[in-house]
């Protein structure tokens, strides 16, 4: 089976180690300890610059739920045409209802708006009442492709229902496995789901250079986040990744 790699990368730097390593597409987000929120306008044009592989952009004003107010569709909206207006091939963005529905109005607002641009559903997905019936839906609406866990905390836990997704789906749109897929995973996912896309992060981190710090501090206040490392994608962790699975044709 031919098989297509997505990297989850948080920066340019991120992109062009995916590039490197052999994966064919990125998605480009911001803020990842939130579950990733639309990245700044610099960042995608730069990002755009530097590869040639495909660029989506996850178009997320804020982490937390997908329940958006009509103030967060207009900055989605905005974000999908600036998006577009840099260089990007596609958006990945999803919305829900208070009872784990599509939000149907503004799941059609924002299509509209991607008209021409490749449209990934994201883990929203994990989120929904009934994914078997919301994956006709999308397939409705002319989604390409969902990014889903199988709504379980780790992909390979979510096994069994990726597999039952791709099944269902028969090709009319791509199931795309997505969380804690790494080298020692990837293959078996694979066997047992039948997915052909695959998403990961394949990052590492990588020390601050700052000498001088200040431990009693934090940015995030309450929120404990190491700011003396950053995690950043790795080309050899990519490569590795996609090699673990090419051993096990």
């Amino acid at each position: 089976m031919k098989y297509t790699f997505e990297i989850c990368a948080n920066s340019a730097e991120s992109c062009l180690a995916a590039q490197e390593g052999g994966a064919q597409r990125v998605e480009l987000c911001a803020a990842m300890p939130e579950g990733g929120t639309t990245p700044s306008l610099g960042e995608i044009k730069l990002a755009r610059k530097l590869i040639d592989i495909r660029l989506h952009v996850i178009i997320r004003p804020r982490g937390g739920d997908f329940l958006y107010s009509p103030l967060e569709l207009d900055i989605m909206e905005e974000d999908i045409r600036a998006a577009r207006e840099a260089g990007a091939d596609g958006v990945v963005f999803g919305c829900l209802t208070p009872d784990g529905e599509l939000d149907m109005p503004a799941m059609t607002r924002l299509m509209k708006a991607s008209e021409g641009m490749a449209v990934t559903f994201h883990r929203a997905f994990d989120y929904v009442k009934d994914p078997k019936r919301v994956m006709e839906t999308l397939i409705e609406m002319g989604v390409d492709r969902i990014l889903t866990s199988g709504q379980q905390p780790a992909a390979i836990k979510g096994a069994a229902l990726l597999a039952e997704l791709v099944q269902q789906a028969a090709g009319r749109i791509i199931i795309m496995p997505g969380c804690g897929v790494n080298e020692s995973n990837i293959a078996e996912l694979a066997r047992i789901t039948g997915a052909s896309e695959f998403h990961f992060s394949a990052r590492e981190n990588k020390e601050s250079r700052m000498q001088l710090r200040n431990p009693a501090l934090s940015m995030g206040g309450s929120v404990q986040i190491d700011e003396y490392v950053h995690p950043v994608t790795t080309a050899s962790r990519v490569r590795k990744t996609i090699l673990s699975i090419s051993d096990h044709e």
